[in-house]
């Protein structure tokens, strides 16, 4: 009898299910994602004390993000996508192949693991989820930790495919405004403009709706089913179609988390702003809203 071939997954994974994935015998690279946006080294320093045996890391500014001035000396916002080639190098430094299940993972309800699983998508990467619950899941479920150093091998840089994402760029967005929906993944007094501790101005773009990431998780951090998310995303959206939903948060990172629960709730082909609040803010001529 011809044994079936290891099960994939696109969105989440459970930890019971992570667990199976891994005595399957399956091509898995397994990604910390662990951060924090106060003390940079903090993700790090984190998974040098513990991590998923086989786990590699991976860092928010180094390897997540590109220049934040582009060619042309425009400010993209505080982390904007670097250029796919050198991300293709990052994943083959992970020794991710297009026949590799990736999930990810992180300390910080996914977060940042959700950011990884969006840019592996951009790539062109179907197989990648994000370990529902993270760490605290992992080692709930009984899994170890360890200190010693992955030792999977690299693999030829990853090469070029269509995305399975798309973005909008602010000259569109701009363009477009009132035609579209917004959705902004922001706290809700950062979105109304009562306090801005990091970017240029308070406010929001106008016309966005305000769903903080945070409202996707359940009170045991991990993801709501995917029913209630639909029906949550479907009273703020309506019937929109996916083409006319724009993300954005502060810096593209936090909305991959909202296109995650909605790709997860099979509400399908939405769209990030990379740039977001960060970009849009930093310059003058463009409209603010606040409340």
């Amino acid at each position: 009898m011809t044994a079936s071939a290891p099960a994939t997954y696109r969105t989440l994974i459970s930890a019971e299910q992570f667990r199976d994935l891994l005595s399957s015998g399956a091509d898995l690279a397994i990604i910390d994602t662990r951060f924090d946006l106060a003390d940079p080294a903090a993700g790090e320093r984190a998974w040098h004390e513990g991590h998923l045996p086989g786990a590699i890391y991976l860092h928010l500014d180094r390897d997540l993000c590109g220049a934040k001035t582009g060619s042309d000396g425009a400010f993209r916002g505080r982390h904007p996508l670097p250029e796919r080639r050198a991300f293709a190098r990052t994943l083959a430094r992970c020794g991710i192949t297009p026949a590799t299940q990736v999930v990810a993972l992180d300390a910080q309800g996914g977060v940042y693991a959700s950011r990884l699983w969006w840019m592996l998508r951009w790539m062109g990467h179907a197989d990648v989820a994000v370990l529902d619950g993270g760490l605290d899941a992992w080692t709930a479920a009984g899994g170890p930790l360890t200190t010693a150093a992955p030792t999977r091998p690299a693999a030829p840089d990853y090469p070029e495919r269509p995305p399975l994402v798309d973005t909008i760029d602010a000259t569109t967005l701009s363009r477009r405004l009132g035609t579209l929906a917004l959705v902004d993944a922001r706290a809700g007094e950062r979105f109304r403009g009562e306090v801005e501790p990091i970017d240029k101005a308070a406010g929001h773009i106008p016309g966005a709706s305000n769903r903080f990431f945070k409202d996707n998780l359940g009170t045991n951090g991990r993801f709501k089913p995917a029913d209630q998310l639909r029906a949550e995303f479907g009273a703020l959206l309506g019937t929109r179609p996916g083409a006319e939903v724009v993300h954005q948060c502060g810096s593209g990172v936090t909305a991959c988390h909202n296109l995650l629960a909605m790709e997860h709730a099979g509400l399908l082909g939405t769209l990030l702003y990379p740039g977001s609040w960060s970009e849009w803010s930093a310059d003058p001529a463009r409209p603010i809203a606040t409340g």
